[in-house]
């Protein structure tokens, strides 16, 4: 279990399973990178709920695909950009932990991605695995806790480890560093544009997890080398 992460609940939730595959690249990986929300948990739709919820006391607009294009930025980049958009001053640390409240909120409600929960459960206790998030650590905490899923990862990498965000690979860096092993030699999971474009420029290959949006059967989530 990572020193940071805190104890996770005993039960375990049931997992549905998605129609669609994994295309792995061909080669040998010594880590697998994941990003969370969108990848390991079926978190998107959640998170937006929260987003609208808590813009809506500012009545501040955000469109639902311009939330999922911005799929992997930090919650209070994403405020800020709000703000610059709209010429609105809304306070980035109190709107960022008003969404975060309505998001942990309806963790009961949060649900895995089964195919890329197989790949953890699969090589969990072979290689390290990490996880490589935009979303704060409490948020990243709960979620994986919710799903018994904490102690399969040696390290978090959440937004307050890094600077510059997704699609910079600065977070994907960290991680390879964290957990000792080259960057050429780690396999990241994704499920947004900037998180394959952030993978790409570590020097990663990738896996891109479809979005809820594109699930659907004979989906396959596509492979980069």
């Amino acid at each position: 279990m990572p020193a940071d992460a805190q104890t996770r609940p005993t039960t375990t939730k049931e997992r549905p399973v998605f129609a669609m595959k994994l295309s792995i690249p061909a080669g040998t990986f010594r880590a697998y990178l994941f990003d969370c929300d969108g990848t390991i948990v079926d978190s998107m739709p959640l998170h937006y709920i929260a987003w609208k919820q808590a813009l809506a006391e500012w009545n501040c607009p955000f469109p639902e695909e311009l939330f999922y294009a911005w799929g992997g930025r930090p919650v209070r980049d994403i405020i800020a950009s709000l703000n610059e958009q709209h010429g609105l001053a809304m306070p980035v640390d109190a709107v960022a932990h008003r969404k975060e409240g309505l998001y942990h909120e309806q963790l009961p409600q949060l649900q895995a991605i089964e195919e890329v929960v197989e790949h953890i459960d699969a090589q969990h206790g072979r290689i390290p695995l990490a996880v490589v998030s935009g979303s704060r650590r409490s948020s990243v905490i709960g979620s994986l806790s919710a799903l018994s899923l904490l102690d399969k990862f040696q390290t978090l990498v959440c937004a307050e480890d890094y600077t510059h965000g997704k699609p910079a690979p600065d977070c994907f860096l960290l991680a390879a560093e964290r957990l000792g092993i080259p960057a050429t030699e780690c396999l990241v999971f994704e499920d947004t544009d900037m998180g394959i474009e952030a993978a790409t420029a570590a020097g990663m290959a990738s896996v891109r997890v479809p979005q809820p949006h594109e699930r659907r059967p004979g989906t396959v989530a596509t492979a980069s080398a």
